[in-house]
């Protein structure tokens, strides 16, 4: 096994509420080194022909590291091969924040690899493996799965290093209740958890159906649902990445107080921070601020229509920025205090305003 300067130690970051239940992105952020243990024992809990598809489709899934040099912070999810050259597909978020990417292989062997193409708005991303081939794949499905039919998911959490998840396939098109998560999604009871995000949902046939974006966790921190982007061969999506597209989220440059967000009157998205240099910052709208001499928040703008349309809450004002391309010029109205004003904002690509990050 080749040695790897920054393979991570699982430590599951945990994402603080927005929504009951919560959503998060099932992705680890990890500070520090180990290299990937692969166990020799298989699951002895596994139906028969389960364990049978998980020996078949395991050599295909792979770990995928992902670095950003400037903060020295590593993630750790899942991918897997769609083709023999070495093409691997995984979620965005996964590597979204990073530039440099190893992906780990059930053979011992590491790689470094490149993001080629991506779609934001449906968290799905295509890399490309820097090694040579012929490497293992999974076959994309043909058509789309079925509700109630037995799906196998195989990932990377709680310090494993690509072993089997099982559950049942509940609903297609789910919605996420966060508009910056990807909609219409597979929804499973599959116990996913951080580390899994990326990996394949595999049917009986061992063809790939899905991506895992995202869980939903009860207060406890259990898994009470998983959610993945479903994938068909010759779709839309999948041609789109084979032919290199980068499709990125349209955004203004803003942060949302998520406290305040549609509490105000009239309700609308709070304003808590505008990031520099921005289109939103250009524009002249404002975040909240801390006054220390009498104690009190001063609460940002409030965003209240986007494009003409109505916008209630912060989830409104993104869905309606997320329905407009990048490049895109809108008009924002919003509320200074009780004076209302508005401002003609062009959209901007995520990926072009780090301060998003921080």
């Amino acid at each position: 096994m080749r040695f790897s300067p920054w393979l991570p130690v699982l430590l599951i970051l945990a994402l603080g509420a927005y929504l009951l239940p919560r959503f998060q992105p099932s992705f680890e952020l990890v500070p520090r080194q180990s290299e990937p243990q692969v166990s020799a024992t298989l699951p002895g809990t596994l139906p028969a022909d389960t364990l049978a598809l998980f020996k078949k489709v395991r050599p295909a899934t792979v770990r995928v590291e992902s670095l950003d040099p400037r903060t020295r912070e590593a993630g750790i999810g899942t991918g897997f091969f769609i083709s023999e050259t070495g093409q691997v597909l995984t979620a965005y978020h996964v590597v979204s924040l990073g530039t440099l990417f190893q992906i780990s292989t059930l053979s011992g062997q590491s790689y470094r690899a490149k993001v080629t193409a991506f779609d934001a708005r449906a968290d799905v991303a295509l890399l490309e493996v820097q090694g040579r081939g012929p490497f293992p794949f999974l076959p994309l499905a043909a058509r789309a799965p079925r509700v109630g039919e037995t799906v196998l998911a195989v990932g990377n959490s709680g310090g494993d290093f690509l072993q089997p998840r099982r559950g049942k396939l509940l609903r297609l098109g789910a919605t996420a209740s966060r508009a910056d998560f990807p909609q219409g999604t597979l929804e499973m009871n599959a116990p996913l958890a951080p580390g899994d995000s990326g990996g394949p949902i595999i049917d009986g046939l061992g063809n790939a159906i899905g991506v895992v974006s995202y869980i939903s966790v009860d207060s406890s921190g259990t898994t009470r649902r998983s959610y993945a982007v479903p994938v068909v061969d010759g779709d839309n999506l999948i041609t789109a990445l084979r032919t290199g597209e980068k499709r990125d989220a349209p955004v203004v440059g803003i942060v949302f107080d998520s406290f305040h967000s549609g509490l105000t009157d009239p309700p609308g998205g709070v304003i808590a921070r505008v990031v520099k240099d921005s289109p939103a910052f250009r524009a002249g709208l404002v975040g909240g601020d801390y006054d220390e001499n009498d104690g009190l928040l001063r609460l940002g703008d409030v965003i209240i229509t986007v494009g003409g349309t109505r916008t209630r809450d912060a989830n409104e004002v993104i869905t309606a920025i997320r329905s407009a391309e990048v490049g895109d010029t809108v008009t924002i109205g919003y509320l200074r205090g009780k004076e209302p004003r508005e401002s003609k904002i062009t959209l901007a690509a995520r990926a072009s305003l780090p301060g998003l990050r921080e």
